[in-house]
């Protein structure tokens, strides 16, 4: 039997998502929005939903999403009006270092 390709395989419509994907990340900003930032240090989902509660805790930021890159710099993106400062400040504060803004 041969395996269906990708394109062979039923997809899930991007309106209602899939089992594995929240409504929260269907709504996050896409490439270009937003504020990016590089973040060093982080290694796994904990990481990442610490530097997000962070980073959401800060005045001005309406949503905060991290893609993790193990082993490399993860990707911070913000949307709001938040001081790059502050941004910093909480990074920090969860235990981790911003590389670049």
């Amino acid at each position: 039997m041969q395996t269906p390709s990708r394109t062979e395989l039923p997809l899930t419509s991007s309106s209602s998502g899939c089992g594995c994907c929240s409504a929260e990340t269907l709504s996050a900003p896409f490439a270009g929005e937003g504020v990016e930032y590089s973040v060093e240090g982080l290694t796994c989902g904990g990481c990442v939903a610490s530097v997000q509660r962070s980073v959401s805790a800060v005045d001005g930021v309406e949503s905060a999403t991290v893609d993790l890159a193990p082993g490399g710099v993860s990707r911070l993106t913000i949307t709001g009006s938040a001081e790059p400062s502050a941004v910093k400040d909480a990074v920090t504060a969860a235990g981790y270092s911003l590389t670049k803004s």
